[in-house]
């Protein structure tokens, strides 16, 4: 079984190793690494896309998502039970200024016609 819970409790088994280990590298901000930009070409195909930026974690992808879509002072509705509010509300507030409010979900979707309509700021 392989942990996915979080990038510091994964352990690669040998073939993982060695596949890091002949990974062809370079340094992805002059578009030098092929890894990455294979990647990228790969999730823009699959998702009917133009090429974007690539980031190393969910909590990096968060973070900047809040900071490219809020202002200081914003509110950020998250469903109630929502890893960016168990895991990474300080960092939303630390970095981006904004505030989290939670709101009750179904199945872990939030209901856009009834509360969060009401709830907007």
């Amino acid at each position: 079984m392989i942990d996915l819970r979080s990038d510091t409790v994964t352990k690669p088994i040998e073939a993982m190793r060695k596949a890091m280990y002949e990974a062809e590298v370079g340094d992805d901000v002059y578009k030098e690494d092929s890894t990455v930009n294979k990647l990228e070409e790969l999730a823009a195909d699959i998702l009917g896309k133009e090429k974007a930026l690539f980031v190393t974690s969910g909590t990096q992808g968060n973070q900047i998502a809040v900071l490219t879509h809020c202002v200081r002072g914003n509110e950020v509705l998250l469903e109630e039970n929502s890893h960016i509010f168990y895991y990474e509300g300080g960092a939303i507030s630390a970095f981006a200024g904004v505030q989290t409010r939670t709101l009750p979900s179904r199945d872990g979707a939030m209901d856009s016609n009834g509360r969060v309509r009401y709830t907007w700021k």
